[in-house]
């Protein structure tokens, strides 16, 4: 007998799984793209509402599937227009997403795990622990339900033209995907990979490639793998120029250095044309990794390395004891950056008076690591690492 726990769940079957789950069914593969433009481009749930199919094949799909995204448990709207939704998951904890509105754009910062498996001294999420992977369906329910929340807030469809040259087949209130949310994506990577194809597909939310990037720590062996799976964008949280530094902020460094990380990267790059470059994350610490030498530091390690750098000022949250660089602190660091040839600029803070801010997402993770208890217990969360002068 057949259940909801054992039913297959259609929202996270990318198009060849679905045209796998039909051809199961003894049925043609065009049906797949009928059933993900249903789900993903009109927000479809119910099966008897898919009108181009048949009756008696939807009462067989009802026998063995369902169409059910995550659950939305809470909604929060910043002073500057971004939406922060946390979503319930299967493993009984909570993830968040953010939704980023700007001129000409929209960008949702989708969440891959529950938690993080790393621990990244600046950054909110690990200090949670780690509890588990999303499914697909947890990871592109998060867009689905963006579109669909969206769209009822009047938020205005992207209709500009991409970076390829061709407007929005199907255009929705997202128009970008950053895989920055809860998590480290290239350590989900199945289901990541399922969820980017989704996002890219035609018959579902056709995003351009160039619209949709993996944010990573550095998990080199995946990097690796991604030109057989994807050409999405890339985005590197490099943090720090040297490996001494960045061993204390980003531990995986430890495992796998920033020379192997940045060979990695650049063979990935490579087989998506010359115009494509990574983008390179540098969260900027006052004290910890913003001095002007860390700065020319950075100039000399990416020299010869096309990459745009992005300069993210930190964002307190309380279980920190770092702090955000004065306004010429970041001001002084992007202009040795600029001044050696760099395309470089600042993320501007938002969402922040909803806790909503690059590094400060952290839901409500069953930690299975017990990580969050060894913190509250040391009660210092962060230690302070002497730079060299100004």
């Amino acid at each position: 007998m057949t259940t909801r726990d054992t039913k297959i769940n259609l929202m996270g079957l990318s198009l060849p799984k679905m045209q796998a789950f039909f051809h199961d069914l003894g049925e043609k593969p065009f049906r797949a793209s009928q059933t993900l433009k249903w789900i993903h481009q009109r927000g479809v749930l119910d099966i008897d509402q898919m009108t181009d199919i048949s009756k008696p094949l939807r009462e067989r799909m009802k026998a063995v599937a369902e169409i059910r995204p995550p659950v939305i448990t809470q909604e929060l709207r910043s002073a500057d227009g971004s939406c922060k939704w946390i979503v319930q998951v299967e493993s009984g904890s909570s993830v968040e997403m953010v939704f980023i509105p700007e001129a000409g754009r929209g960008t949702l910062c989708v969440s891959s795990q529950a938690g993080c498996s790393l621990d990244c001294s600046f950054c909110a999420t690990g200090k949670q622990g780690f509890n588990s992977n999303l499914t697909t369906a947890e990871i592109i329910g998060q867009l689905w339900w963006a579109n669909v929340k969206l769209a009822g807030f009047g938020v205005q469809p992207d209709t500009q033209v991409d970076e390829d040259g061709r407007a929005p087949r199907h255009p929705r209130p997202v128009s970008n995907i950053v895989m920055m949310g809860m998590g480290e994506p290239l350590l989900n990577f199945d289901n990541v990979m399922d969820a980017l194809s989704l996002m890219m597909e035609d018959q579902a939310y056709g995003l351009s490639k160039r619209r949709v990037t993996i944010s990573t720590s550095g998990v080199v062996p995946a990097i690796d793998r991604l030109q057989d799976y994807t050409d999405a964008s890339l985005a590197v949280s490099l943090h720090a120029p040297n490996d001494e530094l960045r061993n204390q902020l980003v531990p995986l460094n430890k495992k796998y250095p920033i020379a192997q990380l940045l060979a990695s990267v650049r063979g990935y790059m490579n087989t998506l044309g010359e115009r494509r470059v990574p983008v390179i994350e540098y969260t900027l610490i006052a004290g910890v990794n913003d001095h002007r030498q860390h700065a020319r530091e950075l100039a000399a390690l990416l020299k010869d390395f096309p990459c745009k750098i992005n300069l993210i000022p930190f964002n307190p949250f309380a279980q920190s004891d770092y702090r955000r660089p004065s306004a010429s602190s970041i001001s002084n660091f992007r202009q040795i950056l600029h001044e050696a040839g760099y395309t470089v600029t600042v993320r501007t803070t938002r969402a922040d008076d909803i806790g909503a801010a690059c590094g400060q997402l952290v839901g409500a993770v069953n930690d299975a690591t017990r990580r969050s208890e060894r913190y509250r217990a040391a009660g210092n969360l962060a230690v302070m690492i002497d730079g060299p002068g100004q």
